[in-house]
């Protein structure tokens, strides 16, 4: 992945989330489903820029998060609205179902 979605550790969750829509993905790098949605994370960080800021979690590097917020099944896409949770989406899709199920909070 580019640099369009940054990688978040523990220490960086909070300030990342705090403020504003944050879309945050937890994925593996042994999850293929993850590695075809990179680029269109990419693409959505682009198109969406200055209204919504989407970042990485690595499960296996950041346990304790994956931990904190259930997550079970990848990837794992949480949407926070200053600071709260406020719906998550599993599994692949495409850019345009992605865009679609963003706009609603935008």
């Amino acid at each position: 992945m580019a640099d369009n979605v940054p990688e978040l550790t523990n220490r960086e969750f909070e300030s990342f989330t705090k403020e504003g829509l944050v879309l945050l993905d937890f994925f593996a790098e042994w999850c293929m489903p993850c590695v075809m949605m990179a680029p269109v994370l990419e693409d959505l960080s682009e198109k969406l820029k200055g209204k919504i800021k989407i970042g990485k979690v690595n499960f296996e590097d950041n346990p304790q998060l994956a931990q904190k917020f259930s997550i079970s099944a990848f990837p794992t896409f949480v949407l926070f609205k200053e600071g709260k949770e406020v719906n998550r989406f599993i599994g692949a899709m495409s850019e345009d179902e992605f865009e679609e199920k963003l706009r609603e909070y935008l």
